[in-house]
């Protein structure tokens, strides 16, 4: 009989379900199961814990304030981070960063050749460890 009043008392709660959010240049999606009524900003407050705690790459942050979840199914349009996740009734999403705001592009411009340099160097290192395995076999 106690049984079966917690069990009663979890399904007042309201619904759980599994849900996957992929990543953008991420290995595969993280699952966890969310009730209907959590906002999105707790769902991607979640989704970068677990991403983070898994030691996912690339490496994204915790600001949840830079990202937001997309579902590619129900339209075009960027969820609502006060909007309960469970109100479009699906189960995949997409987390992706919100585009740069114009101070980090004008300080971007500022200075390229630190970027560029950047990506080249690892592109340079990438390329000779590439060429390093297919010549010693």
């Amino acid at each position: 009989m106690l049984l079966y009043k917690q069990k009663k008392n979890q399904a007042e709660k309201g619904k759980r379900f599994l849900i996957s959010v992929t990543v953008l240049g991420s290995a595969g999606p993280i699952r966890f199961v969310v009730n209907e009524e959590e906002l999105v900003a707790v769902v991607i407050d979640t989704a970068l814990k677990s991403y983070a705690r898994e030691g996912r790459l690339p490496i994204l942050g915790s600001d949840l304030n830079n990202f937001v979840l997309y579902c590619p199914n129900a339209g075009t349009e960027v969820l609502s981070p006060w909007e309960s996740i469970g109100s479009l009734g699906v189960r995949n999403f997409m987390l992706y960063k919100k585009p740069q705001t114009e101070k980090a592009i004008d300080d971007d411009e500022k200075s390229p050749a630190m970027t560029r340099k950047g990506s080249g160097s690892l592109r340079a290192w990438f390329n000779k460890s590439l060429n390093l395995k297919i010549s010693s076999h």
